[in-house]
């Protein structure tokens, strides 16, 4: 795949230095072959989902990727991998989360990956720094703009650091 394509990444991190890991994430993702950084959010500090845990830091990016969704999605666990990502419980603390939400309008649906994010659309954790950097992309399941569907959903949680 020699062409370039458009791609939300959210990061997300409530364990350990957030700030600094979620910071040294975007840079290997920027260091990666096939991959460049175009825009990033401002981070958020957002209230968790799930069992009880710390706040988490969150936000996007937006990248330039020359690569499948396939192989992004590799790229992407090993980098959770490196800063220490442990998968034992649905929702629990980690010290990073890489989700890709959206790659150019591509709509897929396979055991390991799905995109758009499945449930993006609901989350204000993810749709707040979305909108910030990329208001009128839109998700291709709904026709919606980013900057229609983050007005749907509750942002009291969100908090700019």
């Amino acid at each position: 795949m020699s062409q370039s394509q458009q791609c939300a990444i959210a990061l997300g991190s409530n364990l350990g230095d957030s700030s600094a890991i979620l910071e040294a994430a975007i840079v290997m993702l920027a260091k990666t072959p096939g991959i460049t950084v175009t825009s990033q959010s401002s981070w958020y500090q957002t209230a968790p989902v799930g069992p009880p845990q710390p706040d988490y830091l969150n936000g996007c990016v937006i990248i330039d990727v020359q690569l499948t969704p396939q192989d992004l999605l590799q790229i992407t666990l090993s980098i959770e991998k490196q800063f220490g990502r442990e998968r034992r419980e649905r929702w629990g603390p980690r010290t990073l989360d890489l989700d890709i939400l959206l790659f150019d309008n591509l709509i897929i649906d396979t055991p390991t990956l799905q995109i758009p994010h499945p449930r993006m659309s609901e989350r204000a954790f993810v749709l707040v720094p979305l909108a910030e950097i990329a208001p009128d992309w839109l998700e291709p399941i709904s026709g919606c703009a980013i900057a229609q569907l983050v007005q749907r959903v509750d942002c009291s949680g969100v908090h700019p650091v």
